[in-house]
């Protein structure tokens, strides 16, 4: 029987699947969390072979001494994981320390994690990226600004979504950034691109080839979202187009995936951009080594009457899948931000999309900031009924006179 260590089952709260899929293909599912026990939901302890529990996820000397027990306890471990962007680097280091070699490795987490490598095994690809510059001095950080044009985009290196991403639009906001950014962070600068958010995500078998293919796509930019406390939509694509497929696929064999379940993200521009390319062209943004985030995998399941669960779960235990997509559809996301006047309300939005809807409810308070307040799913058939039901649910009433008349009073008193 295969020993698999699962960090974090317990979150996202959907992942205890995965550790259910991998228990029926007759695993030995050991997981390793910061909830104790008796917190945990019936799912995960039926999923769950063992568990051992630690005060914090962060303290890495209570994670690797969980492990040896596990080892010592069970024998040796011939999987790791976590799925979880924010756990890679400490699924590679632990996999390093105790000899687990399915799986990245310490010295494979610079291409896998920092913007600035992932470039480099993109373009081996034949696969065209932003021009970037590492963000060490504001003298040349400005020259660069100057070269690709304003407005650039600065983010960390190696960061978590869109968490200190900013939108420069001139001289004085750089400055700005150089005076406030975080100290000892690594930061790139790249020239902006104006284009949607397209995906490849896959689960790939041990040589390197996809047993399961799908893709989303973000309309609306998550810096943006995160920015300005907007609302978050996403979809996932009813087909995956031949170009994203063929990006994805060069990209995973430029980066040497093997035995994962990856979201590849690349820009589809949204009109011609020197040096970039022209309008519908494709180019790319980040990998990610994981299943994209959230619900995302339950979408995925949604839109082409599958289980992604289960085929990573078979994936990992014997190296192939027999489960199929059936039907396809458009599944679509829509995170509502709390606070805003929308004219659909949740008993409206019940009644009126009772047939289409699959999830509807809050976001976890550790997501929300990325992702809304409050979520509903959906599918369509058609791309026109999911764009009538986006201007549906975004839709808000504009604000009354009187209350105008209110905020222009306040605005303009001494006090405020």
């Amino acid at each position: 029987m295969k020993n698999i260590i699962f960090i974090s089952p317990n979150f996202p709260t959907n992942y205890w699947i995965f550790c259910r899929e991998l228990k029926k293909n007759g695993l030995n599912v050991l997981g390793i969390g910061d909830q104790p026990y008796g917190e945990l939901a019936d799912e995960l302890k039926d999923s769950l072979n063992e568990y051992f529990w630690v005060s914090s996820l962060e303290n890495d000397d209570e994670v690797y001494r969980a492990v040896a027990f596990l080892i010592y306890k069970h024998g040796p471990i011939d999987w790791l994981e976590s799925n979880n962007e924010y756990w890679l680097e400490r699924d590679a280091r632990l996999r390093t320390a105790f000899h687990i070699l399915s799986g990245f490795q310490e010295e494979d987490i610079p291409r896998i994690k920092y913007k600035s490598r992932m470039k480099e095994y993109y373009k081996k690809a034949g696969i065209p990226v932003a021009r970037y510059h590492v963000a060490d001095a504001l003298e040349d950080s400005l020259a660069f600004a100057e070269t690709v044009g304003y407005p650039v985009v600065v983010k960390p290196d190696n960061g978590v979504g869109a968490s200190h991403t900013f939108k420069i639009a001139d001289e004085r906001q750089m400055k700005r950034f150089f005076r406030e950014k975080r100290p000892h962070t690594p930061y790139i600068i790249e020239e902006f691109v104006d284009g949607e958010v397209n995906s490849y995500d896959a689960i790939i078998d041990s040589h390197g080839e996809p047993l399961f293919e799908a893709g989303n796509v973000t309309p609306v930019s998550i810096m943006e979202v995160v920015n300005q406390n907007d609302n978050s939509i996403f979809y996932i694509r009813k087909q995956l187009p031949d170009d994203i497929r063929e990006m994805g696929r060069a990209a995973v064999k430029s980066f040497g995936v093997r035995s994962r379940f990856v979201h590849f993200e690349f820009f589809r521009l949204l009109r011609d951009q020197e040096n970039l390319g022209k309008k519908g062209d494709v180019i790319a943004l980040e990998v990610n080594m994981r299943p994209s985030g959230g619900v995302t995998p339950d979408m995925i399941n949604f839109a082409h009457s599958t289980d992604v669960y289960k085929i990573w779960a078979d994936m990992i235990a014997f190296d192939f899948s027999t489960i199929l997509a059936g039907k396809h559809a458009y599944c679509a996301f829509v995170g509502r931000r709390d606070g805003k006047n929308f004219i659909l309300k949740h008993t409206d939005i019940l009644d009126q999309y009772h047939d289409s809807l699959r999830i509807a409810e809050r976001i976890p308070d550790v997501l929300s900031g990325a992702m809304g307040n409050q979520m509903y799913i959906a599918t369509f058939d058609t791309k026109e009924e999911m764009d009538a039901f986006y201007r549906d649910m975004l839709a808000c009433r504009e604000e009354t006179p009187a209350k105008e008349a209110k905020k222009a009073s306040v605005e303009a008193s001494p006090a405020s």
